[in-house]
Parts: C-alpha cells; structure tokens; sequence
C-alpha cells in the first residue's frame, strides 16, 4: 500500500524557528514507535482484496490493548488464582493478598486520600450506578438533585435520570459551559455534580480542578467519569478536589473487565449495597441483612481477581512513564492526524467547545485544558459505518464507528446517524495515522474497491471469504451485533 506523505501540524513550523522546528522533528521521532509494548501490537489482519497488513489499532477508546507487562503479569499469578477473602488455603491467602493490595495501588495511582473507598467494579456504567444508588438521603427523599451535561456518555447520563436530576446544555465555549454551571448550581438544592474527565465522542477535556471548586462553593460534590481521562492524564483527586472518581480497565491497558469507584467513604457506607450477596453482609437471616461498611459492602460474590490484579498492574507502568513524553508522543500522533484529515476534501473533523484547543500544549498559553488522544471526523457523502467496513476490509485499520453511547451530544452536533472516532494510546505509532489518511484519500478519490452490504446492522464486505483464526466464528464483525439505532 502506497503510504501518504501530510504535512505537519503548524504549531510544529513555526516560520523561522529552528528550535520550534527541531522540537518537532523530535516529536515526530518519538510518535514513530510505541511508547509502551502492547499485546497483540504484530497482529496480521486478512484484507478483502487479498493479502495480510499489520492491523492498525485506531480504537482504543472502546478497549485498549494488554500493556505486554500486564501480559506477563497475569501469566504470573495465574497458578496462583483462587477464591479470596474466606479461604485459609495458600493460593486463596496469596489471590486476597494480591486482591487487596491493588486497592492502594489504584488509589495511589488517582492520588487518593487515605481514607477514601476503592471499590472494584465491572467498569465505569457499573460504578457510576453504584454511585446512583448512595446519593445522600433526607427523611427518606433524596437530600438533592443531580447536575450533569448534555455531552455526557451514558455512563454518565442514565443512572441519573432514575433520582431528582436537572440536565445542562453545554454552551459553545468550555468557558460559557463553566458559567451554566454555576447558574444551575446556584439555583441550591444539588447534592452532585456528574462530569465527564474527557469526552468519549471528541477527546476535549473538562476544567475537573475549576468544576470541583464550583460544586464545593455551592454545597454540592462532584463525581467525574475518568474512562477515558485516565488512560492519557495524570489523575490527583486529593489536589483537585474530586469526590468521587470511576474509569475502567479494559481502557486503561488491563484485561479481564474491572472497574473502580474511589472516594469519600460516607456515602458509600449508608448506601444501598450495589450487589446483594456473599461477602456484603454481617449477618444474614431468613428474611432480613444487616449489611457491612466499605468495600465489601459493594463487593457481594466472588470478585473479579483477575481483573483487579491487572487494573493495578497496569496503573503502576502508567504511572511510572514520563510526564513529558507521555504527552508529547500522544500529542504528535494527534496533531498530524487532525491536520491530515483538515486537507483531505469532505472530511470534517468534529469538537464540542470553539475554545478547546486541536492538542495539548507543554508550553501553555490554550484556552482549554487540552484533548486526549481521541479524533472525531465524518466524510461526506458516505455513511460512517460504510466509512469504517471499507477501512478494515481494504486497509486494516480498526476505529469505531456510530453514536458512541452519547446519543444526545451527537444529536446537538449535527451528527444524529452517527460518525467515525480514531483513538489511540501508549501502543500507537505515526504509520497508524498515515496509513488512516492514506485510506481515506483513496476513498474521496477512487471511491470503494468492494461492494459492502448491511448484516445485522452494521456494514461488511459481499461476499467475504477471508479466513479467521480457527477458534474465531465465520462472523466476527455481525454475530450478536447491537447497533445503535434510531427510533
């Protein structure tokens, strides 16, 4: 395949600057390779036309790949796997060890308070209905309202919706979005703020340390769906106030579907207990519970061990990688691809906030705090899903395409049937990007090479005959395919 050559993104070209443009050749040299070893990175994918390419992973906003250390972790501990908590025998007292542990691991890792709850969840949409069910109660009613924005993955939407709520229309700029807040606030009787940390649609970041203070000056507390902050940000609670903190694993490098809830033990102690069962309780009789206080309280049943182990796992790599370039190998990727998809005719690339910047800048001076690794865009004239069948089958590039659990932020952008997000991370290189717009390129110019049709709604290629790794189903784009589709 024929690679595209784009030219840098301008604030790598400053005119006349040798260091400004050295930087960026070093920028570019660090994007070029993988900051981080992940599984799976060699991956050969068929495509339709015949042949094998390296699958180019540009979805790692839905799952990101195993760090290759979290790999060899779990290959590890895995003789060791047993029950934990009730067991005397010496896998079950090593699985407890391994299990509690990796509760000062995670809350180290969001610089957590020392008293603060780590719960293990099943994901972000698990902990954050967990959190739904410990909202503060006054004589038996909800002692107030929850506040969240229309931009809000359904994580952070529905399980709100089901106690006293008041929904905000994010404004055009962060700033006006900051300035709707207050007003709401204000208007009293709000015991939580619910906010994102980083959209999932566009990869802008929310002020978190300006909208804690908010939330605090008006006597309410703030809860942040970090799904998608944690994997690309440093993360400290303690230092910008935040109450109550979810992300997931299986985006953040870490297999097996754990997720976490930290903070302020208060509510979560006199909450509904998110899962009646084993391990929840005091004491237990025929037709009543008295139920215990911290974790356990929330953890009923045989818990994810495996899935914890690796959560922590893999925050100790991320926390141990350099500020720096960390975020200048992220930024690069995303400053070359948006600048690439800007010059391609009929791509249009998609944000939330005139005020947020293209990517995040070490040296300041932005109006926003900045965007995660996440790249929103649609071509006109074809469908997104069409978009992303003809990427995979001609090119093997893997993004994602839809409404992406934000149904009403899609709607407010103009994008009601949906549109493609290219994301990436610590296992992503420059040759992703490229091979992306070179892609698209031959799409607005030569149109399709195949003939796609709908199955199970969602678009793949007539007549597929490609081969599949033995263990795999003969349908693995359709086989239980739940689309996102309009009433």
């Amino acid at each position: 395949m024929t690679t595209a050559i784009f030219p840098v993104a301008p604030e790598f070209h400053a005119a006349g600057a040798e260091q400004s443009a050295g930087q960026a050749d070093g920028r570019l040299a660090l994007a070029a390779r993988p900051l981080a070893a992940v599984t799976g990175a060699e991956i050969q994918a068929p495509l339709i036309t015949g042949g094998h390419t390296r699958y180019a992973n540009l979805d790692y906003g839905a799952s990101a790949p195993a760090l290759s250390v979290v790999s060899a972790y779990l290959n590890e501990i895995l003789p060791y796997y047993a029950s934990v908590h009730r067991g005397a025998g010496y896998a079950s007292q090593i699985s407890t060890s391994v299990y509690e542990n990796a509760r000062d691991i995670v809350r180290d890792f969001v610089g957590g308070r020392p008293d603060d709850s780590v719960i293990f969840t099943r994901n972000t949409t698990d902990s954050l209905n967990l959190l739904a069910g410990c909202l503060p109660l006054r004589d038996g009613r909800p002692a107030g309202e929850v506040v969240y924005l229309d931009i809000e993955h359904h994580a952070n939407l529905l399980p709100w919706q089901n106690v006293p709520h008041r929904s905000v229309v994010a404004a055009p700029t962060l700033a006006a979005t900051v300035d709707r807040l207050r007003e709401e606030l204000a208007r009293g009787d709000v015991s939580l703020l619910a906010v994102t940390g980083a959209s999932n649609v566009t990869g802008e970041i929310l002020p978190i340390r300006t909208l804690a203070a908010l939330a605090h000056e008006y006597g309410a507390r703030i809860a942040v769906d970090a799904a998608q902050l944690a994997p690309h940000r440093r993360i400290n609670i303690a230092a910008d106030g935040v109450d109550y903190l979810a992300f997931s694993g299986h985006k953040l490098y870490a297999p097996f579907g754990a997720g976490v809830l930290v903070g302020r033990t208060d509510w979560l102690d006199a909450g509904t207990p998110h899962l009646a069962g084993g391990g929840a309780v005091r004491d237990a009789r025929l037709d009543s519970v008295s139920w215990t206080t911290g974790p356990a309280r929330h953890e009923g049943g045989s818990p994810n061990v495996l899935g914890a182990a690796a959560l922590a796992r893999a925050t100790q790599v991320i926390a141990a990688l350099d500020q720096e370039q960390w975020q200048a190998h992220e930024d690069a990727i995303r400053s070359f691809l948006v600048e690439g998809l800007q010059g391609i005719d009929g791509v249009t690339v998609h944000r939330i906030f005139a005020d947020s910047p293209s990517a995040s800048s070490p040296e300041g001076g932005q109006a926003g705090p900045g965007t995660i690794g996440v790249v929103n865009f649609s071509v006109e004239g074809f469908d997104a899903g069409l978009v992303a069948a003809y990427l995979s089958a001609e090119h093997g590039i893997g993004l994602r395409d839809g409404r992406f659990c934000a149904h009403p932020l899609l709607k407010r952008l103009g994008l009601p049937a949906g549109s493609l997000r290219a994301s990436f991370g610590l296992g992503s290189r420059l040759e992703d990007a490229e091979r992306l717009l070179a892609g698209l390129q031959q799409l607005r110019q030569n149109g399709l090479g195949w003939d796609y049709v709908v199955d199970a709604g969602r678009w793949v290629p007539a007549n597929d005959t490609r081969s599949y790794p033995h263990w795999a189903p003969n349908t693995p784009g359709t086989a239980g395919a739940a689309p996102c589709t309009l009433d």
